[in-house]
């Protein structure tokens, strides 16, 4: 009979327990028999929080298992995980009594062999290769004789020795080394960084100058090494950057997506270098070979030129043979000149012949003795004539203040004081009333100025 209220049962000794109390034994039942798995299975439902951890599913075609990863250990995964890839997780198992499930808590997170991470590789490839990151018109032309070379790899090691040496071998060239890690945890973000910052550097100055050709190298590995240089963030950087790059990651057989993004791709670190500059000894041979071809080339072009020209010359009539015809009709007109010059100098002989002869010289010097009496003449009627001329007979010339000639009584007495000029000299005078004349005769007379009129 069933009962609606529990009662305790003759010899029963177990008492009820709490769904937290469960739950909690059987975390600890569970931790306690598998603290530490390895399990293999293919991802499903992988998804990563804004928190950093991530959440998935290990299938396989018989049974799911929830997994977890946390922030810190999801940091130092060396690839990007994603469905349908074969992984095996270490880890241990524990529950979440929030769903009544268990889950394994991974530590760390693989790849099931080469096998899944070639599938990885491939799968990758194909969604780069949809979105056009390898397409070959995208690829730019390696400089020819790049002023500066940037080099991303380890410091230590001989893949830097090689490409040093084979640069200062064939030209030697600035280089700006920027050392990164090639492997393990951290390298893939150090490698894009660096690829970035070569590309963001500014053009034409800054304290450090931008490299026109960027090489990113490696030695040869495992696909394990070299799977920094599959990273889709590094992968990107290179695509995208603003100086052309080469790719020498591994050896000629290793292929990496970082390949497929670069402008060129060397089979070795020292190819690389090789592709990276000319050989200058090769480089000086081949100028000076140009510049004896060149050389040729002009003395060649002149020679065929002065054949020409020499060719032209025969064709040509001679100067003298040009200028005859010319010279004969200048000989024609010297004497036609000649000819008419002289009769023009007859005519004019006869033409003046008979005016010439009435210019005999006595008519000639009786024209000019006549003429010398006319001058004569008008020159004495001239001293007559000179105002000076009365002056010597003891008349004298009476002028204002201003030198104008005073004609008459009016005028003198306007003016006042006047001038008296005599042959040898003047004097002052004032101009004074009708008695003058008589009262002149009884005064001495004035060494000064005198009074002419005046009383």
């Amino acid at each position: 009979m069933s009962r609606i209220i529990t009662q305790k049962r003759d010899g029963d000794n177990a008492q009820p327990l709490s769904v937290s109390e469960i739950s909690s034994a059987l975390k600890r039942t569970v931790e306690d028999r598998f603290g530490h798995v390895r399990v293999h299975g293919e991802l499903s439902g992988f998804k990563r929080a804004a928190s950093g951890h991530l959440y998935f599913s290990l299938k396989d075609d018989k049974a799911k298992l929830d997994g977890v990863m946390w922030k810190g250990v999801a940091s130092r995964l060396a690839f990007a995980p994603e469905d349908g890839l074969e992984v095996i997780v270490t880890g241990k198992l524990t529950t979440y009594a929030g769903r009544s499930s268990y889950q394994v808590v991974a530590e760390s997170l693989e790849l099931a062999g080469e096998g899944a991470l070639m599938a990885l590789f491939e799968k990758l490839k194909a969604r780069l290769t949809e979105e056009g990151l390898f397409a070959a018109e995208r690829k730019r032309a390696i400089p020819y004789m790049p002023r500066c070379i940037g080099i991303v790899t380890s410091p230590t090691g001989a893949v830097i020795r090689d490409i040093l040496h084979r640069l200062n071998d064939r030209f030697p060239s600035h280089v700006i080394i920027w050392p990164v890690l090639v492997q393990g945890e951290g390298a893939k973000g150090q490698i894009a960084n660096a690829i970035r910052g070569f590309s963001d550097l500014p053009e034409g100055g800054g304290k450090i100058a931008k490299p026109d050709l960027v090489i990113v190298a490696r030695g040869g590995g495992s696909i394990e090494d070299l799977w920094a240089f599959n990273e889709e963030i590094i992968v990107r950087a290179v695509a995208e950057s603003s100086i052309p790059i080469i790719s020498a990651v591994g050896h000629e057989t290793d292929t990496t997506l970082c390949d497929y993004a670069a402008d060129l791709r060397a089979p070795t670190p020292t190819a690389a270098a090789e592709m990276a500059v000319p050989v200058r000894a090769e480089l000086a041979d081949r100028i000076g070979q140009n510049a004896l071809r060149l050389e040729r080339g002009v003395r060649r072009s002149v020679s065929h030129l002065e054949e020409r020209l020499e060719g032209q010359r025969r064709l040509l009539p001679k100067l003298s043979e040009l200028t005859a015809p010319q010279q004969q009709r200048a000989d024609e007109l010297g004497e036609r000149l000649q000819r008419g010059l002289q009769r023009a100098l007859d005519a004019a002989r006869i033409s003046f012949a008979a005016p010439a002869g009435a210019l005999r010289p006595v008519l000639l010097s009786r024209l000019v003795e006549n003429a010398q009496n006319r001058l004569n003449a008008l020159g004495r009627l001239a001293d007559q004539l000179h105002p000076e001329a009365p002056l010597k007979r003891g008349f004298a010339r009476v002028t204002d203040d201003a030198g104008e000639t005073v004609a008459n009584v009016t005028a003198a007495r306007a003016a006042g004081a006047v001038n008296l000029g005599f042959a040898d000299g003047e004097v002052g005078a004032v101009v004074g009333g009708s008695k003058a004349r008589s009262a002149a005769k009884k005064k001495p007379a004035n060494k000064g100025q005198q009074d002419l009129f005046g009383e």
